[in-house]
C-alpha cells in the first residue's frame, strides 16, 4: 500500500508540480466543482460521490455515480518587509532585506477522482482521491541570509528560501441506511504527505538536527485516519449532518526532523463539520456549514514561531520548538443551489474564517502565508444527456494581509498577504 500511495502521489506531482491550496489554512474550501461552488457547504448535501470526502453518509443517498475532473488553481502570496530594522550587528537582532517579496509559481492543476456504487437498496461502497496544499512558496532569493554567522560558511544561504508541502488522500467508504430518515457513513483513509524546504541554512546551528535542516530534497510521509458521517432527513425539506475526521497519524519527515518540531513529526489534524440543507421551495436549496480544523494540536503547525534565537539555543526539532504559530480554525459556509431549469443548475457560496495565526507569528509565515479568510464562489452544472453532466466551479478569495513584528528582528515590521483565484471542471456520470 505504501508503494501505491507513493505511486500516486508521484503520479498527481508530474500532472501538478504541488497540491497548492492555501485556501482554508491548507485545508481545501471544497472538494469536487459542486462542493466548491457552494463554498464546500455540503456536508448535508448528497449530490455525488466527492461528498464522501465531507461526510461519506451522503453516498447513500447520492447513490451510483462517478466524478472526474481538474482544477486550476491561481495564488498570489508573499510578503513585505519594511525598512524599519536596526542597523546589522552581531549581538542585536537580525532583520530581512527590506522589500516586496513574491512567490514564484503562480498556477497549480489539482486533478479528483470520486466513484460510488449500491450494494444493496440500502448500502454502497465508494472511493475518492483528493489532496490539500497551501504550503508552497518559492522566492526568487534567500531571505534569511542576514540571520547567517559569517564565522561559520554553513550557515550562508547556498539556495533560494522556499518550501513546498502537499497532501494527497485515498478514502473507502461505505454508506448504509439505517431507515428511510437515518443513514451514517465511515471512510478508512490513506494518506501521503510530501515536504521540502530550501534556503534556511541560517538557522542550522539552532537545530538539535542540523543535518536534517534544509535543502534534503523531497522527503514523503504516510499514514491513515477514519471519516465518520451521519445524515438525517427530517423531512422532505431539511437535511441534518455531521462528520469527523480523525488525527491522521503519519510517519515523521526525517530528512526534515531539525527543522520542524517534535522531531519532524507532521500529523494532519482532526476536524468536524455541522451541516444543515433546506430547501426553500421545489427549486432552491440553502446550505449551511460550520468546520472547525484543529490546527493547533499539531506542534509543527500550533507551536509558537516567535522563539528567540540565542546562541546555543535549539528551538528547531525538538517537541516544544518552533512551529508556525498556526490557531485552530473556525469557518462558516454558506451556499446557495437553484434548479434554473431541468438541464440546468446554478450555485453560488460565501464563506468566512478566524485569522489562522496572530500577527506576533509572522516571521516564519512567511514560508506559509497562508492568511485568506473569505471565500466568494459560483458554478453551475449541465446535464449533457440522462446519464452525464458537466460541473464548473469559480472561486475568488481577495487580498488579505497579516501584518505582524518578531522578537528575531527587532523593531522592524513587515506583512505577508495572499491572493487567489480557481477554476473547477468536472464531469458526473450515473450508471
Amino acid at each position: 500500500m505504501k508503494k501505491l500511495l507513493l505511486s500516486i502521489l508521484l503520479v498527481s506531482s508530474i500532472v501538478s508540480p504541488s497540491l497548492s491550496q492555501a485556501t482554508n489554512g491548507y485545508w481545501s474550501h471544497g472538494y469536487g466543482p459542486k462542493s466548491k461552488s457552494i463554498a464546500g457547504a455540503c456536508v448535508a448535501m448528497a449530490f455525488g460521490s466527492m461528498c464522501a470526502a465531507s461526510n461519506p453518509a451522503s453516498l447513500v443517498v447520492a447513490r451510483n455515480g462517478t466524478e472526474l475532473g481538474a482544477a486550476l488553481f491561481s495564488p498570489k502570496r508573499g510578503f513585505t518587509a519594511n525598512d524599519d530594522a536596526l542597523p546589522p550587528s552581531r549581538e542585536g537582532p537580525r532583520s530581512i532585506p527590506p522589500g516586496r517579496y513574491e512567490s514564484d509559481n503562480d498556477f497549480f492543476l489539482i486533478p479528483h477522482l470520486g466513484y460510488n456504487k449500491m450494494l444493496d437498496e440500502r448500502s454502497s461502497i465508494g472511493i475518492a482521491i483528493g489532496g490539500n496544499g497551501g504550503m508552497n512558496t518559492e522566492y526568487d532569493s534567500p531571505l534569511f541570509q542576514n540571520f547567517a554567522d559569517p564565522n561559520n560558511p554553513v550557515t550562508t544561504p547556498s539556495t533560494t528560501t522556499g518550501i513546498d508541502m502537499s497532501q494527497l488522500f485515498v478514502g473507502i467508504s461505505y454508506s448504509r441506511k439505517i431507515n428511510e430518515q437515518h443513514s451514517f457513513g465511515v471512510t478508512p483513509i490513506l494518506a501521503a504527505q510530501s515536504f521540502e524546504a530550501t534556503g534556511l541554512q541560517p538557522f542550522i546551528p539552532f537545530s538539535i538536527h542540523p543535518d536534517s535542516v534544509t535543502d534534503n530534497g523531497k522527503d514523503y510521509s504516510y499514514g491513515a485516519g477514519i471519516k465518520l458521517g451521519w445524515l438525517w432527513r427530517t423531512n422532505d425539506r431539511l437535511n441534518l449532518a455531521a462528520s469527523f475526521q480523525s488525527e491522521m497519524i503519519m510517519t515523521d519527515f526525517s530528512d526534515y526532523k531539525g527543522l520542524l518540531a517534535d522531531g519532524g513529526n507532521f500529523n494532519i489534524p482532526q476536524n468536524y463539520d455541522l451541516g444543515l440543507a433546506y430547501k426553500l421551495n421545489s427549486d432552491l436549496t440553502f446550505a449551511f456549514d460550520f468546520q472547525h480544523i484543529d490546527y493547533a494540536n499539531i506542534k509543527s503547525m500550533g507551536n509558537s514561531s516567535d522563539l528567540v534565537f540565542t546562541p546555543g539555543s535549539k528551538p528547531f526539532g525538538t517537541k516544544d520548538g518552533l512551529g508556525f504559530g498556526w490557531n485552530d480554525m473556525d469557518i462558516l459556509k454558506f451556499g446557495l443551489q437553484w434548479q434554473y431549469r431541468p438541464d440546468l443548475t446554478l450555485r453560488m457560496g460565501y464563506s468566512h474564517a478566524n485569522d489562522i495565526f496572530p500577527d506576533s507569528q509572522t516571521l516564519f509565515n512567511t514560508l506559509a502565508p497562508a492568511v485568506i479568510k473569505e471565500h466568494y464562489t459560483f458554478g453551475f452544472g449541465k446535464k449533457l444527456n440522462k446519464k452525464n453532466e458537466l460541473n464548473v466551479a469559480f472561486m475568488y478569495a481577495p487580498n488579505e494581509k497579516t501584518h505582524g513584528r518578531n522578537p528575531n528582528t527587532g523593531p522592524q515590521t513587515g506583512l505577508v498577504e495572499i491572493e487567489e483565484w480557481e477554476i473547477e471542471m468536472g464531469w458526473a456520470r450515473r450508471f
